[in-house]
């Protein structure tokens, strides 16, 4: 066992456990343990799981992600103090005195991805899991806390007509099979157009427009199109099984992030000002005088009435 295989083999061991006894639950209400439908209803299971335990990151993501926009006039004001200076020291304060723009507006840049960043050794730990079940049949061996048996029920169910195990890459040469190649082809195409649409619904509606104008903003864009990309590419190795898992994941992404954009956008985004137009349909106030539950008032100064008083003191002496 090496060093990466060590590291994986807990969350190797716990995906395994809790896809199978989703398996077992599901085969226990009827459902034929031998179908693809009924794995693939296993993994879908396993990322509600997972996405569920994963929400108070989630709200911490939001949280840095609103930290993050609400510090950037100040940070642009930072860039501008230091713009054309490259000495050393110049970089050095700069760098110190964006530590406490981040730390004074809470923000760190770590928090917006990590959700992502935890889900990947589960990730993992699937594809290893659904990669090694058929070489396991063959072998003879259980995989992780998969028995035998459900290890080749597993390599022998079939979605759409191509087995959970089989790949893009796998399909080619002199295992041709043209129903795999079309099913991980539809199902690349789902993943990665469901994560482009959640990173796009992002940028259009949940960004002010001074976060619009930032160079976090050119980040966000180069992520939107690397990332789907990446995951494109690297899904033609991709068991089906784990195209199910991720496409789900994405969905799931997609569904949370329109629900959070739509009832709790971020302040001066195009998606509060159209929150604020239904709340004011409604005749309910706007969504920043709900939560501070005070109604901004415009202060007007009393017009004067009638001659002014002129003062008089009290101790005045007479002539």
């Amino acid at each position: 066992m090496n060093f990466f295989d060590a590291i994986m083999f807990p969350f190797r061991m716990a995906v395994s456990f809790v896809l199978g006894f989703f398996h077992d639950v599901l085969t226990a209400i009827g459902m034929d343990p031998a179908s693809g439908f009924t794995w693939m209803l296993s993994i879908v299971l396993l990322v509600i799981l997972i996405r569920t335990l994963l929400i108070p990151l989630f709200v911490k993501q939001i949280k840095a992600s609103r930290n993050m926009q609400a510090m950037q006039p100040e940070l642009q004001k930072l860039q501008a103090k230091y713009k054309g200076k490259k000495d050393q020291l110049s970089r050095q304060a700069m760098a110190l005195e964006q530590q406490e723009l981040m730390k004074k507006h809470g923000a760190n840049p770590f928090s917006a991805c990590l959700p992502m960043l935890v889900q990947m050794p589960f990730f993992f730990a699937l594809f290893q899991v659904l990669n090694g079940a058929a070489r396991a049949v063959q072998e003879g061996q259980a995989v992780g806390a998969l028995s035998l048996e459900q290890v080749t029920q597993f390599a022998n169910s079939t979605f759409l007509g191509a087995k959970m195990s089989d790949t893009f890459l796998g399909s080619l040469g002199e295992n041709f099979s043209l129903n795999v190649i079309l099913v991980t082809v539809v199902m690349i195409l789902l993943m990665t157009a469901s994560q482009f649409i959640t990173q796009k619904q992002i940028m259009a509606k949940n960004m002010s427009e001074t976060a619009m104008a930032s160079p976090f903003m050119q980040q966000q864009k180069m992520m939107l199109y690397l990332l789907p990309i990446v995951f494109g590419i690297g899904g033609i190795n991709f068991p089906i099984g784990v195209l199910i898992y991720w496409t789900a994941t994405n969905i799931w992404t997609m569904a949370q992030q329109f629900w959070i954009i739509r009832n709790n956008p971020n302040p001066g985004s195009q998606a509060e000002r159209e929150l604020n137009e239904r709340r004011a349909a409604k005749g309910l106030p706007p969504v920043n005088e709900k939560k501070t539950g005070k109604k901004t008032e415009e202060v007007v100064a009393p017009k004067p009435t009638g001659q002014r008083q002129q003062p008089v003191r009290k101790n005045r002496r007479k002539k």
